[in-house]
C-alpha cells in the first residue's frame, strides 16, 4: 500500500518585535489563519514595549501607557479578544488642570488645543488679555486653506489664534502625547481632526465647537483593572503564538527560493530562522537597519524619524500627608520652564488604584500618582540618577500643590528613545515607506512610527500588516485565508 504523502508544513510567519503592535499582528494572523505557524522575536527580556507594570509600595501599577482611546474600537476589541473584557474600566475623572504662571487653573475645553468656547477660555485665566484679543481674530479672519500642504500643528493653530494659545494650550497637550514640540509636529499626522476643521467653517473655534458638540457620550478613555501592562501577556497567551525573548534579530535576507532568513542572537552564536513572511514591528531605526539590504529606499526614509526620551516617576504617599487636589492631574506648558511636563493623580483617575492603596501601608491608605519628565532634544534633563529625577518632581509638586513630604516609595521608569516624532511631511514619508515595502512579497511593517502613537493606532497598523502578509501568502500559493 502506497503511503500518503506527508501534509506540507504550514507557512511560518515571523513577527520581529514584541511590543503591542507586534503582538497584535501575531494575534491577527492566528485569528484569521489558525493553521499558520507564528513566532514573535523580541530583543529585550520581556514583551510589551511601552506597556509595562511596576511596583511601588507593594502596589502594582502601570509605569508606561496607562490608558487607551475608547472611542476607537481596535484596542478595546483586542483586550476583549484576549479575555480581559471583565477588567475594562473607564476613568473616574479626567478633569485636567494647567499649572501655568505659578497658578493651578482649570483646563479650558479644547479639541487637541483648539479652543471650543471663547468665554470658557477667557474665564480660565490661561490666556492674557492681549492673547485673548489675538485669539478672537479667528472669528473674522479669512479661512485658512492648506490644499495638500502639510504644516506643523503649532503653525496652523498660531495662524488662527496666535502664539499664546499654542504656548499655553497646545504645547502641554502635545508634550504629554508625543513629548515633542508643537511647531515641529505634523498637523496631518498628529491631529488630522484639527486639519479637518478647516473644511467645516472659516472659524476654527466654531468648527471645533460643532465637532465636540456632536461627540457621543461614550467615555474617551479606557484602562484595565490591575493595569494596562497586563494586555501584552494576555494577547500572547490567547493567540497561542510562539514568543521568544532575548532574541535580537541582527539580519534579514531573502532566500533565493523564496521566503526569508533571519539571523538571530549574538554574533558569536548566531541562529538562522527561516520564514515565508516577516512583519517588522520594531522602532523606525531598527526597522531601517533590517531593511538596509532588502528595501534601501524605505531605509533612508525610516532613518530620518527622530525619537524623544522621557521618564515616568511613580510615587506613593500616605493619604494624611498629601494635600487636597482637584481633578485627575495637571499639564505644564514648557514655556513655564518647569522640569515635569505632567502629573496624574492615579488614585483619583482610576478607582482600582485607589482601592489598591487602601490600608497598603500597615493599615494606612496610600495615594499613588505619577509625573513625567522629558521632551524631544531635551535628554540632558534625564541624564541624572533616578533619585535626582524624583527630587526634581518633588520640587515641582511642592510649588504646584504644596506637597511637603517625601514619598513612602517611588519607581522611575525610563523610556529612552521611546516616542517617535511625526515631523512635517510624516504622512507622505509613511506612504513612501509602505509603497517601497509593498514591492517585496511577504514583508510588512507596523508600529508607532507610522500612523499614531496611541494603542488603537498601533493595533490598526498591525491589522494592516497582517492583511498584507496573508494576501502575499495567498498570491504565492502558500496559504489560503478567509
Amino acid at each position: 500500500m502506497t503511503p500518503r504523502p506527508a501534509a506540507p508544513a504550514p507557512p511560518h510567519v515571523v513577527v520581529v518585535g514584541g511590543g503591542i503592535s507586534g503582538l497584535a499582528a501575531a494575534a491577527s494572523l492566528k485569528r484569521r489563519a489558525p493553521g499558520l505557524r507564528v513566532t514573535v522575536l523580541e530583543s529585550s527580556p520581556a514583551i510589551g514595549g511601552k506597556l509595562a507594570l511596576g511596583e511601588v509600595a507593594g502596589i502594582t501599577v502601570d509605569v508606561g501607557a496607562e490608558s487607551m482611546l475608547n472611542r476607537r474600537p481596535e484596542a478595546t476589541s483586542l483586550a476583549r479578544a484576549a479575555g480581559l473584557a471583565d477588567r475594562l474600566v473607564h476613568p473616574d475623572t479626567i478633569k485636567a488642570n494647567l499649572w501655568t504662571r505659578g497658578a493651578m487653573v482649570p483646563m479650558p475645553p479644547t479639541l487637541m488645543g483648539v479652543p471650543t468656547d471663547a468665554r470658557a477660555l477667557a474665564e480660565s485665566g490661561v490666556i492674557s488679555r492681549s492673547g485673548l484679543a489675538r485669539a478672537a481674530l479667528d472669528a473674522v479672519m479669512p479661512a485658512t486653506r492648506l490644499g495638500e500642504q502639510d504644516v506643523s500643528v503649532g503653525w496652523l493653530i498660531e495662524e488662527r489664534f496666535g502664539k499664546e494659545v499654542v504656548d499655553r494650550l497646545v504645547e502641554p497637550l502635545l508634550g504629554g502625547v508625543y513629548a515633542g514640540h508643537a511647531r515641529e509636529i505634523s498637523a496631518r499626522a498628529a491631529v488630522p481632526q484639527v486639519v479637518a476643521l478647516l473644511d467645516r467653517d472659516k472659524s476654527m473655534l466654531k468648527a471645533a465647537a460643532q465637532a465636540t458638540a456632536a461627540t457621543s457620550d461614550v467615555p474617551v478613555f479606557a484602562g484595565l483593572v490591575g493595569g494596562l501592562g497586563q494586555l501584552p501577556a494576555a494577547v500572547a497567551a490567547s493567540a497561542d503564538v510562539d514568543v521568544r525573548t532575548d532574541a535580537t534579530v541582527r539580519d534579514l535576507a531573502r532566500r533565493s527560493g523564496g521566503g526569508w532568513n533571519l539571523v538571530v542572537g549574538s554574533a558569536h552564536d548566531p541562529e538562522v530562522v527561516q520564514a515565508e513572511a516577516v512583519v517588522l514591528a520594531t522602532p523606525a531605526r531598527a526597522t531601517a537597519r533590517l531593511l538596509s539590504d532588502v528595501v534601501p529606499d524605505a531605509t533612508l526614509e525610516l532613518a530620518r524619524v527622530e525619537y524623544a526620551s522621557m521618564a515616568v516617576i511613580t510615587m506613593a504617599f500616605r493619604r494624611r500627608d498629601f494635600p487636597a487636589t482637584e481633578g485627575s492631574g495637571f499639564l505644564v506648558p514648557p514655556v513655564d520652564k518647569r522640569d515635569i511636563k505632567a502629573a496624574t493623580y492615579s488614585f483619583a483617575k482610576w478607582g482600582w488604584v485607589a482601592e489598591a492603596g487602601r490600608g497598603a501601608d500597615r493599615g494606612e491608605d496610600l495615594l499613588v500618582m505619577r509625573c513625567s519628565i522629558g521632551r524631544h532634544r531635551e535628554e540632558h534633563v534625564l541624564q541624572v540618577e533616578d533619585e535626582e529625577l524624583v527630587q526634581l518632581a518633588l520640587e515641582d509638586l511642592s510649588a504646584a500643590v504644596g506637597l511637603s513630604v517625601r514619598p513612602v516609595d517611588w519607581h522611575v521608569q525610563r523610556w529612552g528613545g521611546g516616542l517617535p516624532q511625526y515631523a512635517v511631511g510624516h504622512v507622505d514619508r509613511v506612504r513612501r515607506v509602505r509603497a517601497s515595502v509593498a514591492k517585496v512579497p511577504g514583508l510588512a511593517v507596523c508600529g508607532a512610527a507610522y500612523d499614531g502613537l496611541g494603542i488603537p493606532a498601533c493595533v490598526a497598523s498591525a491589522e494592516l500588516a497582517a492583511t498584507q502578509v496573508l494576501d502575499a501568502l495567498d498570491e504565492q500559493g502558500e496559504w489560503t485565508h478567509d
